[in-house]
């Protein structure tokens, strides 16, 4: 059950990508841009012989930009068997795999899915637990359980961190973040995202009261702030 799909992206991994978005997430995060994806009935029913056949006719772009397959949402983690299938055959044709989530849902199933990626795009939306919960509504402690996992395994990963004024943005907050980054072992990258209101217009839309809609986007400054702070645990973050 997806969402959508975006045929040539270039902020989900590397080179140009073929972007399929999950439907279905358990978390309700304030600044999510795509609220949309939240049910778990909504989206559209489609087979993995379906998107592969769409994925080949964009094979000659991604083997020349050095890009593949990510699987994003909503939460793909909530679909495992049909998220792990079709990495298993992208990776049978030679195409990289890169998943975007969250790490929250059900910990046993989702594991058998790492068998077939290649990157992992994790969402680290803060560190105190407090304010974790009130952005997200759920709990940190199975995100950093699967991001220690994948430092076992030895997995890549780029870390994401949304910066988001009055929320996220504690200088206590994000060290505690950059440390615990630093404790991965397999951290590529850390990717300091600002906050945005592109999503607002879809909480209306859809009858939502969307809680921050006062709430401006970072400045220049305050995102070099965050990067230099991860910076300085040895992370390369931009």
């Amino acid at each position: 059950r997806i969402h959508s799909v975006e045929t040539c992206g270039t902020v989900d991994g590397p080179g140009i990508r073929f972007v399929i978005f999950t439907q279905g997430c358990l978390l309700r995060c304030q600044y999510c841009h795509n609220p949309d994806t939240r049910d778990l009935k909504g989206g559209k029913l489609v087979t993995v012989d379906e998107l592969i056949e769409e994925i080949a006719r964009y094979r000659t772009y991604m083997r020349a930009s050095g890009g593949g397959v990510t699987i994003s949402g909503g939460e793909p983690l909530l679909q495992p068997e049909f998220v792990r299938e079709i990495f298993r055959r992208c990776q049978s044709r030679g195409i990289h795999t890169t998943l975007d989530t969250s790490g929250f849902p059900d910990f046993k199933r989702s594991q058998p899915v790492l068998d077939h990626t290649d990157l992992v795009l994790l969402d680290i939306k803060s560190f105190d637990p407090h304010t974790y919960h009130r952005l997200t509504s759920v709990s940190i402690e199975p995100t950093l359980h699967f991001a220690g996992y994948l430092s076992s395994l030895g997995k890549p990963m780029w870390v994401r961190f949304v910066l988001v004024p009055g929320l996220t943005d504690d200088v206590d907050n994000i060290v505690g973040v950059a440390k615990f980054v630093k404790s991965l072992k397999s951290v590529e990258k850390v990717e300091v995202l600002p906050f945005h209101q592109m999503g607002q217009y879809k909480w209306e839309a859809m009858g939502y009261d969307y809680p921050l809609k006062e709430t401006p986007t970072p400045t220049p400054a305050q995102v070099q702030q965050a990067v230099d702070i991860f910076s300085k645990q040895g992370l390369k973050a931009h």
